[in-house]
Protein backbone atom coordinates (compact mmCIF):
# COMPACT_ATOMS: atom_id res chain seq x y z
CA UNK A 1 0.00 0.00 0.00
CA UNK A 2 2.99 2.27 1.11
CA UNK A 3 4.53 1.74 -2.20
CA UNK A 4 1.74 2.01 -4.37
CA UNK A 5 1.50 5.41 -2.88
CA UNK A 6 4.78 6.52 -3.41
CA UNK A 7 4.88 5.04 -6.47
CA UNK A 8 1.70 7.66 -7.17
CA UNK A 9 2.93 10.71 -5.77
CA UNK A 10 6.31 10.12 -8.12
CA UNK A 11 4.16 9.62 -11.30
CA UNK A 12 2.10 13.21 -10.52
CA UNK A 13 5.19 14.71 -9.38
CA UNK A 14 6.61 13.63 -13.34
CA UNK A 15 3.66 14.48 -14.60
CA UNK A 16 3.74 18.31 -13.13
CA UNK A 17 7.69 18.33 -14.02
CA UNK A 18 6.85 17.49 -17.68
CA UNK A 19 3.84 19.82 -17.98
CA UNK A 20 6.12 22.49 -16.50
CA UNK A 21 8.55 22.01 -18.90
CA UNK A 22 6.37 22.41 -21.45
CA UNK A 23 4.76 25.77 -20.73
CA UNK A 24 8.42 27.23 -19.90
CA UNK A 25 9.46 26.17 -23.69
CA UNK A 26 6.43 27.51 -25.42
CA UNK A 27 6.50 30.85 -23.60
CA UNK A 28 10.16 31.05 -24.73
CA UNK A 29 9.05 29.84 -28.09
CA UNK A 30 5.96 32.42 -28.41
CA UNK A 31 8.54 34.92 -26.77
CA UNK A 32 11.14 34.43 -29.61
CA UNK A 33 8.70 34.93 -32.11
CA UNK A 34 8.66 38.15 -31.80
CA UNK A 35 12.05 38.99 -29.76
CA UNK A 36 15.23 38.29 -31.47
CA UNK A 37 17.47 36.23 -29.98
CA UNK A 38 21.30 37.24 -28.71
CA UNK A 39 22.47 33.51 -30.00
CA UNK A 40 21.82 30.00 -29.49
CA UNK A 41 22.58 27.02 -27.54
CA UNK A 42 25.00 26.06 -29.79
CA UNK A 43 26.94 28.92 -29.79
CA UNK A 44 26.84 28.66 -25.80
CA UNK A 45 28.30 25.28 -26.30
CA UNK A 46 31.21 26.51 -28.35
CA UNK A 47 32.37 29.33 -25.85
CA UNK A 48 32.01 27.21 -23.19
CA UNK A 49 34.15 24.35 -24.84
CA UNK A 50 36.67 26.97 -26.80
CA UNK A 51 36.70 29.94 -24.22
CA UNK A 52 39.60 31.71 -26.07
CA UNK A 53 37.70 31.20 -29.81
CA UNK A 54 36.32 34.38 -30.24
CA UNK A 55 32.92 34.41 -32.59
CA UNK A 56 31.80 36.29 -35.12
CA UNK A 57 27.70 37.03 -35.06
CA UNK A 58 25.61 39.63 -36.05
CA UNK A 59 21.21 39.60 -36.35
CA UNK A 60 20.00 41.12 -39.27
CA UNK A 61 16.43 41.39 -40.51
CA UNK A 62 15.20 39.39 -43.07
CA UNK A 63 13.98 41.86 -45.20
CA UNK A 64 18.07 42.66 -45.35
CA UNK A 65 18.90 39.53 -46.38
CA UNK A 66 19.03 39.02 -50.35
CA UNK A 67 16.21 36.51 -51.43
CA UNK A 68 18.94 34.12 -53.19
CA UNK A 69 20.17 33.15 -49.58
CA UNK A 70 16.61 31.75 -47.97
CA UNK A 71 16.39 30.22 -51.57
CA UNK A 72 19.66 28.58 -51.30
CA UNK A 73 19.32 26.76 -48.12
CA UNK A 74 15.74 25.40 -49.10
CA UNK A 75 17.45 24.14 -52.45
CA UNK A 76 20.28 22.59 -50.66
CA UNK A 77 18.59 21.55 -47.27
CA UNK A 78 14.68 21.55 -46.98
CA UNK A 79 12.70 21.76 -50.69
CA UNK A 80 9.00 20.98 -49.07
CA UNK A 81 10.64 23.87 -46.34
CA UNK A 82 7.26 25.65 -47.17
CA UNK A 83 4.94 23.07 -47.22
CA UNK A 84 5.65 20.60 -44.32
CA UNK A 85 4.81 21.13 -40.67
CA UNK A 86 8.60 20.68 -39.45
CA UNK A 87 8.82 17.04 -40.03
CA UNK A 88 9.21 15.67 -43.07
CA UNK A 89 8.31 11.88 -43.61
CA UNK A 90 8.97 11.75 -47.24
CA UNK A 91 12.53 12.83 -46.75
CA UNK A 92 12.83 10.65 -43.30
CA UNK A 93 11.64 7.39 -45.70
CA UNK A 94 14.16 8.04 -48.46
CA UNK A 95 16.93 8.62 -46.42
CA UNK A 96 16.40 5.12 -44.48
CA UNK A 97 15.44 3.63 -47.83
CA UNK A 98 19.37 5.00 -49.64
CA UNK A 99 20.60 3.52 -46.41
CA UNK A 100 19.17 0.13 -46.98
CA UNK A 101 20.33 0.09 -50.36
CA UNK A 102 23.98 0.52 -49.45
CA UNK A 103 24.32 4.12 -48.92
CA UNK A 104 25.44 6.01 -45.90
CA UNK A 105 22.83 6.78 -43.04
CA UNK A 106 22.17 10.57 -43.53
CA UNK A 107 20.03 12.93 -41.59
CA UNK A 108 16.65 14.22 -42.91
CA UNK A 109 16.08 16.99 -40.60
CA UNK A 110 14.58 19.86 -41.81
CA UNK A 111 15.39 23.68 -41.56
CA UNK A 112 12.71 23.88 -38.61
CA UNK A 113 14.52 21.08 -37.04
CA UNK A 114 17.85 22.51 -37.46
CA UNK A 115 16.52 25.69 -36.03
CA UNK A 116 15.23 23.77 -33.44
CA UNK A 117 18.40 22.07 -32.60
CA UNK A 118 20.43 25.30 -32.99
CA UNK A 119 18.09 27.52 -30.66
CA UNK A 120 17.49 25.15 -28.10
CA UNK A 121 20.22 21.62 -28.15
CA UNK A 122 23.30 20.94 -28.86
CA UNK A 123 25.08 19.04 -32.40
CA UNK A 124 25.69 15.62 -32.76
CA UNK A 125 24.08 12.44 -33.51
CA UNK A 126 22.47 11.08 -30.07
CA UNK A 127 19.05 9.87 -30.21
CA UNK A 128 17.70 11.69 -27.37
CA UNK A 129 18.50 14.64 -29.19
CA UNK A 130 16.70 14.07 -32.37
CA UNK A 131 13.59 13.07 -29.94
CA UNK A 132 13.63 16.29 -28.17
CA UNK A 133 14.09 18.17 -31.95
CA UNK A 134 10.90 16.96 -33.50
CA UNK A 135 8.45 18.52 -31.13
CA UNK A 136 10.30 21.44 -30.77
CA UNK A 137 10.19 21.69 -34.35
CA UNK A 138 6.70 21.07 -34.51
CA UNK A 139 6.23 23.57 -31.49
CA UNK A 140 8.05 26.31 -33.84
CA UNK A 141 5.68 25.80 -36.45
CA UNK A 142 2.54 26.38 -34.28
CA UNK A 143 3.68 29.41 -32.90
CA UNK A 144 6.02 31.00 -35.75
CA UNK A 145 6.07 31.83 -39.54
CA UNK A 146 7.97 29.75 -42.20
CA UNK A 147 9.60 33.80 -42.71
CA UNK A 148 10.33 33.83 -38.86
CA UNK A 149 11.62 30.16 -39.00
CA UNK A 150 14.06 31.57 -41.79
CA UNK A 151 15.03 34.51 -40.55
CA UNK A 152 16.41 32.67 -37.33
CA UNK A 153 17.70 29.52 -38.93
CA UNK A 154 19.72 32.03 -41.07
CA UNK A 155 20.77 34.20 -38.00
CA UNK A 156 22.20 30.99 -35.84
CA UNK A 157 23.49 29.13 -38.80
CA UNK A 158 26.81 28.28 -38.46
CA UNK A 159 29.17 28.95 -41.52
CA UNK A 160 32.74 27.63 -40.35
CA UNK A 161 35.51 28.41 -38.49
CA UNK A 162 38.54 29.99 -40.39
CA UNK A 163 41.48 31.43 -38.77
CA UNK A 164 40.39 30.93 -35.21
CA UNK A 165 37.45 32.44 -35.77
CA UNK A 166 33.92 30.81 -35.94
CA UNK A 167 31.86 32.28 -37.82
CA UNK A 168 27.14 32.32 -37.21
CA UNK A 169 24.97 33.63 -39.14
CA UNK A 170 24.32 35.37 -42.83
CA UNK A 171 25.83 38.36 -41.99
CA UNK A 172 28.69 37.65 -40.39
CA UNK A 173 29.50 34.89 -42.95
CA UNK A 174 28.44 37.58 -45.92
CA UNK A 175 31.23 40.18 -44.60
CA UNK A 176 34.09 37.94 -43.98
CA UNK A 177 34.04 35.85 -46.72
CA UNK A 178 32.49 37.98 -49.65
CA UNK A 179 33.14 41.47 -47.69
CA UNK A 180 29.72 42.64 -48.54
CA UNK A 181 26.26 42.74 -46.67
CA UNK A 182 23.61 39.70 -46.84
CA UNK A 183 21.28 42.21 -48.52
CA UNK A 184 23.48 42.24 -51.32
CA UNK A 185 24.52 38.43 -52.13
CA UNK A 186 24.23 37.23 -55.53
CA UNK A 187 22.65 33.89 -56.53
CA UNK A 188 26.40 32.19 -56.51
CA UNK A 189 27.52 33.53 -53.43
CA UNK A 190 24.74 32.32 -51.76
CA UNK A 191 25.17 28.69 -52.74
CA UNK A 192 28.23 28.62 -52.21
CA UNK A 193 26.99 29.73 -48.28
CA UNK A 194 24.58 27.29 -48.55
CA UNK A 195 26.92 24.43 -49.91
CA UNK A 196 28.74 24.02 -45.90
CA UNK A 197 25.56 23.86 -43.94
CA UNK A 198 25.76 20.51 -43.82
CA UNK A 199 28.72 20.23 -42.00
CA UNK A 200 30.51 23.71 -41.47
CA UNK A 201 33.63 22.64 -39.93
CA UNK A 202 34.64 20.24 -42.90
CA UNK A 203 33.56 22.42 -45.96
CA UNK A 204 34.98 25.89 -46.04
CA UNK A 205 33.54 28.72 -48.30
CA UNK A 206 37.20 30.43 -48.54
CA UNK A 207 38.36 27.21 -50.12
CA UNK A 208 35.97 24.77 -51.25
CA UNK A 209 36.75 21.15 -52.45
CA UNK A 210 36.00 19.87 -55.80
CA UNK A 211 33.10 18.17 -54.02
CA UNK A 212 32.16 21.43 -52.56
CA UNK A 213 32.07 23.17 -55.96
CA UNK A 214 29.89 20.45 -57.24
CA UNK A 215 27.93 20.81 -54.65
CA UNK A 216 27.22 24.58 -55.31
CA UNK A 217 26.46 23.77 -58.95
CA UNK A 218 23.54 21.74 -57.92
CA UNK A 219 22.19 23.84 -55.46
CA UNK A 220 22.61 26.68 -58.33
CA UNK A 221 20.19 24.30 -60.93
CA UNK A 222 17.81 23.40 -58.14
CA UNK A 223 17.39 27.33 -57.34
CA UNK A 224 16.26 27.57 -60.34
CA UNK A 225 14.39 23.93 -61.07
CA UNK A 226 12.32 25.32 -57.52
CA UNK A 227 11.46 28.96 -59.98
CA UNK A 228 14.07 31.02 -58.48
CA UNK A 229 13.31 34.04 -56.24
CA UNK A 230 9.76 33.61 -56.70
CA UNK A 231 9.38 30.49 -55.14
CA UNK A 232 10.21 32.44 -51.93
CA UNK A 233 8.13 35.31 -52.35
CA UNK A 234 6.08 33.98 -49.57
CA UNK A 235 8.98 35.00 -47.38
CA UNK A 236 9.74 38.33 -48.29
Amino acid sequence: MTINRGARRIGRWLVWLCLSMLLIVTVVIAILRFVDPPGSAVMLAERLANDQRPIRHEWVDMDDISPWMPLAVIASEDQRFLSHWGIDPGAIATAVDDYRRGGSLRGASTITQQTAKNLFLWNGRQTIRKVLEAPLAVGLEILWSKRRIMEVYLNVAEFGLEGGLSIYGVEAASQHFFGISASRLSISQAARLAAVLPSPKRFSVARPTPYALSRIEWIQEQMGQLGGIQHVASLR
